[in-house]
């Protein structure tokens, strides 16, 4: 069994990452953010058959101390722990940089160190800003259009400079706009669907005119399994996406017909994000992840939002819908 190491294992990705994980046979150590009340966040939903092949390690990527215990023994790491909110990264931005750069860096060192045989940094679809051409490749330059983004840039980098340097087995994977069970409500699709569920015919949104890549979580980490399966990935970088978009717009309207026709959809200026910010159109190219690994995409966007919506149907208590989750 290969001792594997997931970081942000409490949140929505992660948390699904860990399920996949255990599926493939993997002996998971789950690197949770540690508090007081002593939350794993979404682990503490799983089976107890799942959690019980679970060791659970609680601490916090900033301190070097506790990265470095937690990636002992381990053979490979996913990085996946990070602030992603890019509001809140308008007013934190300190935070952004000691989690995402100086985070990703303790990982990479104790990597070294510790002569970890594969190291998976995520990054993600915002770093190349508004789409210079479509679809996106690899190849596209980057953009910091706000402080999450620029932090993200500045981890992959980082992640590139070790493996440059060093030689460092160390992969980049880049997902498009993840969405599925378990996503908090800072993001727009659990955004609609929970104000839609909570019975309010008046949907705050942002901007509508935007395009996103969705992909299905369950496709999302399927993709981080193949990617560290591949030795052709290392040195790389490597979209997730599902080479569709669809406007915000859209994608609300869709959701409004399936759940409750009756609703409108209302601009809320605080949900807006400053003008030269805004990422107006992401579109993923995923010939490279389809060229170097045996990735497909096994979900469409109906089913993915079918379970999205199911699930939320029986979670809307643990989602805040009369407020802006930033």
């Amino acid at each position: 069994m290969t001792n594997v190491l997931v970081t942000g294992a409490d949140g929505f990705i992660g948390s699904h990452l860990v399920e996949k994980l255990i599926e493939e046979g993997k002996k998971v150590k789950a690197f949770v953010y540690y508090n007081s009340f002593n939350s794993w966040g979404w682990l503490d939903t799983l089976p107890k058959n799942i959690l019980n092949e679970i060791e659970v390690f609680a601490g916090d990527v900033r301190d070097p101390n506790g990265v470095r215990q937690a990636m002992k023994g381990i053979e490979e790491v996913f990085h996946l722990a990070a602030l992603i909110a890019i509001p809140y990264s308008y007013h934190s931005p300190d935070a952004y940089v000691d989690t995402n750069i100086k985070g990703t860096l303790n990982i990479l060192q104790a990597g070294r160190d510790l002569n970890t045989s594969r190291i998976l940094v995520t990054s993600t679809s915002e770093v190349y800003g508004t789409a210079q051409y479509v679809p996106i490749d690899e190849k596209h330059s980057f953009q910091g259009q706000s402080p999450y983004s620029a932090t993200k840039i500045g981890a992959d980098r980082i992640a590139e400079s070790f493996y440059r340097s060093f030689d460092m087995p160390i992969s980049i994977v880049r997902p498009f706009n993840t969405f599925g069970p378990r996503q908090s409500a800072r993001a727009v699709i659990p955004t609609i669907i929970t104000q839609l569920l909570a019975g309010k015919t008046e949907i705050k949104l942002g901007s509508l005119t935007p395009t996103r890549d969705f992909n299905y979580v369950k496709d999302t980490v399927n993709g981080f399994v193949e990617i560290a399966k591949s030795s052709k990935t290392i040195g790389q970088e490597i979209n997730i996406a599902t080479q569709q978009e669809i406007s915000i717009g859209e994608l609300a309207q869709e959701l409004i017909n399936q759940i409750n026709p009756q609703s409108k959809i209302i601009c809320d200026e605080q949900r807006l994000r400053p003008e030269k910010s805004e990422v107006n159109r992401l579109l993923g190219d995923n010939s490279k992840i389809k060229e170097l690994t045996n990735w497909e995409p096994k979900y469409t966007f109906k089913q993915g939002i079918s379970e999205t919506i199911e699930f939320l149907k029986n979670n809307l208590d643990k989602y805040k819908t009369e407020i802006y989750n930033i």
